[in-house]
């Protein structure tokens, strides 16, 4: 038996995400929704039970791309279709799992029927199923880069291509995009994000009661859910009949020269990139008002707009948190308001002054219906808290190794903040891996460029064409070949073998020591980490962060693929104590070991910064070399970052980086325009070594 899905009412709460989706489904230009929030929030159950309220639409009979019967598409490889009545289907929610390939995105040839029978056989992928309906990813941030270029190809054409094999079919593709997301698990490529036309933080309520009826409902729906679903079935009615009736409204709400100034006005002032944001936005903007049963749109229809339209795309880069200031929207929208402002209409069916759309529109207490205009996210402050005023005293440059003065270990000191981060130049892992995909080092990978064929070990996964024909060419009079078709055994398959990039494990281990507490250098220290994370963030790798200070080592932040996460705790990292170099390599040699363990097939790459000092216990820095030794014996690729600065330098960042079979760069040398010589170091060091 089918599975009942949970109603769309009766999820408790979530009014913003709850208002999102409803008005994607008003108005599918406005692009889709992206949800961003902690693990179970309920952010899945309520994307899949939207499908529900969706209408029903009409398709060509027999067409697998879902053409509508009154506007076919000339080119859907169905085709041509003469006109038909068309049937009625549900509205799809397709689901694209993480994991997928790309021909289950786009699809591809029927290669049995291709090699046996000399057909070319187009087997349609998710793209062609989601045609005018919901294309739904979950933890859509962990999707792979080859897969987030096809959805970008066929957001921006409304049509997918493929080429391959020798097929090639071109068929419509304009779906819905809904993707959710753990913030904590990392970010979503600038280019992907754009794409979704609204965005909504969504967290789980602290209000006792609240989650006293998510637990009610939750348990009453597990223990029967047809019938849990039974006693939302009106107020789901009554949900559809509103979308329907928006619907129907949409193309008669009217979008005034002084709100369409306000639209311009708010994008301008909050510097978003390109003109989309003002698109989305005045799409928004008129959905909210159909669904309000009103055909001009108001100053508060354009406000709720922008909370929802904006804080994905002012984001300047992944360490900025998203968010709108509310103090200077209503600024903005005061400034620019009047003009053509419509005045209340007596006729409107049951509007408040206030609340923007008729009451009562189903639903028990806690989100039976969905507020027609709810509440925006929090504004966030992106910028981080301020350092302190107190004078701090910076050790002298030429300083030994020995401890500071005193028995014990030196003051704390507050955080210090980060300098401007800047461009760098890419760090590789020498030699060709096997990881998952990414943009830093070269790798085997399922997608890239084919740079041989190989017998398949396993399942075959992509087809070498050509050398398949090849290996069974030589067979076909023996194995009796009468017609057009090739004779092919299983032995002749042969797997496309391909290059291209992969993502890394990137540690950081930082020295946050009294040695590196003078103000300027460590604000300078931090920016450098920040351009390295930042560069991290674009090449799709993990990061982990170790900082080692006083008397021990700690892991910050364990191997993560949220950069963000790993640049907060940067900023609020205290420094002072003494130095305990080897703490901090043993503790990286630790996790490396842990994470070769998990995942075995990401090579690492240590990144420390430090000045090279050691200080404390024994011979400090004999054990600092004794651990290096240990990165070393396992081949981690490694770069040192030399913070030393001063007229008198020791060269110990120098000697710590040939202990561990990497290199070193100064703070000015990770700049892109000096370390074009970096990575061409590091792999030399390597094979010397």
């Amino acid at each position: 038996m089918a599975s009942v899905p949970y109603p769309f009412t009766a999820v408790v709460g979530m009014d913003d995400m709850r208002l999102s989706l409803v008005l994607t489904a008003v108005s599918p230009r406005i692009g889709g929704v992206l949800v961003r929030g902690e693990k179970g929030t309920a952010k899945s159950t309520l994307v899949r039970s939207l499908a529900a309220l969706l209408p029903a639409m009409d398709v060509v009979p027999g067409c697998r791309f879902s053409c509508a019967p009154d506007a076919p598409d000339p080119d859907c490889p169905d085709g041509p279709h003469e006109y038909a009545p068309g049937v009625s289907r549900p509205t799809p929610l397709v689901e694209l799992p993480v994991g997928a390939s790309e021909d289950r995105l786009v699809g591809a040839l029927d290669i049995e029927r291709a090699l046996a029978d000399g057909v070319k056989a187009f087997e349609p992928g998710l793209l062609a199923r989601a045609h005018r309906g919901i294309l739904y990813v979950d933890e859509v941030n962990l999707l792979h880069d080859h897969l987030v270029d096809l959805l970008l190809d066929a957001a921006a054409m409304g049509a997918s291509h493929v080429e391959r094999e020798g097929v090639s079919v071109r068929h419509a593709a304009r779906f819905l995009l809904v993707g959710t997301m753990n913030p904590e698990e990392g970010e979503l490529r600038p280019q992907l994000l754009d794409r979704f036309g609204l965005t909504v933080e969504v967290a789980a309520s602290r209000d006792p009661e609240q989650r006293v009826e998510v637990v009610r409902r939750r348990l009453a729906y597990d223990e029967d859910p047809a019938g849990f679903a039974a006693r939302w079935a009106d107020e789901e009615a009554a949900l559809r009949d509103r979308i329907v009736a928006a619907r129907a409204l949409l193309p008669q709400v009217r979008l005034g020269d002084g709100v369409l100034r306000q639209i311009s006005a708010t994008c301008a002032a909050f510097e978003v990139d390109g003109m989309r944001a003002d698109i989305v936005m005045a799409r928004t903007a008129t959905a909210l008002a159909a669904w309000a049963g009103r055909t001009d749109v108001t100053a508060d229809d354009v406000r709720q707009a922008a909370l929802l339209a904006l804080p994905h795309r002012r984001r300047r880069s992944p360490f900025d948190a998203p968010g709108l200031d509310e103090e200077k929207l209503d600024r903005t929208l005061e400034e620019f308001g009047g003009g053509d402002e419509p005045e209340p209409d007596p006729q409107d069916p049951g509007d408040g002054p206030d609340d923007g759309g008729p009451d009562g529109d189903g639903g028990g207490p806690g989100g039976g219906g969905v507020p027609p205009q709810a509440p925006g996210p929090e504004a966030e402050s992106a910028g981080s808290e301020p350092s302190g005023d107190r004078p701090e005293a910076e050790p002298s440059p030429g300083a030994g190794p020995a401890p500071a003065p005193g028995t014990g270990p030196a003051r704390e000191q507050s955080p210090v903040a980060s300098a401007e981060p800047f461009r760098t130049k890419v760090l590789t892992v020498p030699g060709i891996g096997d990881g998952a995909a990414g943009r830093r080092s070269r790798a085997r990978t399922e997608h890239g460029r084919t740079t041989g064929a190989r017998r398949p070990r396993g399942a075959l996964t992509k087809l070498h064409l050509a050398a398949t024909v090849q290996a069974a060419a030589p067979h076909q009079r023996a194995r009796g070949r009468t017609g057009t078709g090739l004779v092919v055994h299983r032995d002749d398959l042969r797997q496309a073998v391909r290059e291209g990039r992969e993502g890394n494990l990137v540690l950081f281990v930082v020295d946050a020591s009294g040695s590196m507490a003078a103000r300027q250098r460590m604000g300078a220290v931090k920016g450098a980490v920040l351009s390295l994370l930042l560069d991290a963030y674009q090449r799709r790798d993990k990061v982990g962060l170790v900082t080692f200070r006083g008397r021990d080592a700690e892991l910050v932040l364990p191997p993560t693929s949220s950069v963000d996460a790993a640049a907060a705790r940067l900023e609020r990292l205290p420094t002072g104590g003494r130095t305990p170099l080897a703490a901090g390599l043993l503790k990286a040699h630790d996790v490396l070991r842990a994470e070769r363990l998990r995942d075995p097939a990401r090579r690492p790459l240590l990144v420390v910064v430090t000045d090279g000092r050691a200080t404390g216990g024994p011979e400090p820095l004999g054990l600092a070399a004794r651990a290096a030794g240990l990165h070393a014996a396992e081949g981690t690729a490694a770069v040192v970052v030399d913070c030393e600065t001063g007229p008198v330098r020791l060269g110990l960042a120098a000697e710590l980086a040939q202990g561990l079979g990497g290199t070193a760069v100064t703070l000015d040398e990770l700049r892109a325009d000096a370390i074009a010589g970096l990575v061409k170091d590091v792999r030399t060091t390597r094979r010397a070594a």
